[in-house]
């Protein structure tokens, strides 16, 4: 990369205000950590405290944190009361069940909708009045949305429909971009915590599936995201970080 393009890019983060929703970990700490390294300020929101307080320790002066939890608007309402600009917003954080129409009951089923689809359009109504005219908003999908795996149908149309809605909210919203970025499998703090077998298994498919051979990691992950935040021209977009598993 170029001096100069370096330097645009910079330019388009410093002292801009990103707003992480799940930031306290995983990729949204990620984008958090490049954030800062290019000059902006993040406001870090999640649902544990300790895990906040952490982070912005870590992370320094630059950054702050608030609870929230995005299934309840007035929690959603009262973490941007004090923010009186956004220009970038990325939200991961969700809790959902995946699994097949026969064993969810509708609850379970709903829950990606629920938590990963209506979360994020609750994060993005509440900031409206304080978007910047030149924001830019990173809807979190993933790549299951153009190819489902077995047994997981209403998990595949939740991230299809976050894809919609970033389409949708561009054209509503419009300067402000709104897009979308759609991971495959990340070996990173979610798989981190779950059993090492099960963890074992969906590496070995994923990279016997994917073109390139091999799950992806937060750091890529992040670096889409901090592409979508300072391309000033493009908008309605889904970018696909998945090792080309979605072609496959």
């Amino acid at each position: 990369m170029s001096a100069h393009t370096t330097a645009s890019i910079d330019a388009r983060l410093r002292d801009r205000t990103i707003v992480l929703i799940g930031g306290g970990s995983g990729i949204g700490l990620e984008v958090a950590r490049r954030s800062i390294a290019l000059g902006a300020a993040v406001v870090l929101g999640g649902r544990t405290a300790s895990r906040l307080e952490a982070a912005v320790a870590a992370l320094g002066p630059r950054a702050r944190g608030n609870t929230i939890d995005t299934s309840d608007e007035e929690s959603v309402s009262r973490f941007f009361a004090d923010i009186p600009t956004v220009d970038g917003i990325f939200t991961t954080a969700a809790d959902y069940v995946v699994g097949s129409m026969r064993l969810l009951d509708h609850e379970a089923a709903a829950s990606p909708f629920e938590s990963k689809f209506w979360g994020q359009y609750r994060v993005v109504r509440a900031a409206l009045d304080r978007l910047s005219a030149d924001a830019s908003i990173v809807l979190m999908s993933g790549a299951a949305s153009v190819r489902p795996p077995a047994a997981a149908p209403a998990y595949v149309a939740a991230n299809a429909a976050i894809e919609g809605l970033a389409r949708g909210l561009a054209v509503e919203l419009a300067p402000v971009r709104v897009n979308a970025v759609s991971p495959g499998t990340i070996d990173g703090n979610l798989w981190a915590s779950r059993d090492e077998a099960a963890r074992a298994a969906a590496f070995t498919q994923f990279s016997a599936d994917a073109l390139l051979g091999r799950p992806g990691t937060e750091g890529e992950v992040a670096d889409a995201v901090i592409h979508l935040f300072v391309n000033g021209y493009t908008t309605g977009s889904t970018l696909y970080v998945d090792g080309g598993y979605s072609l496959r």
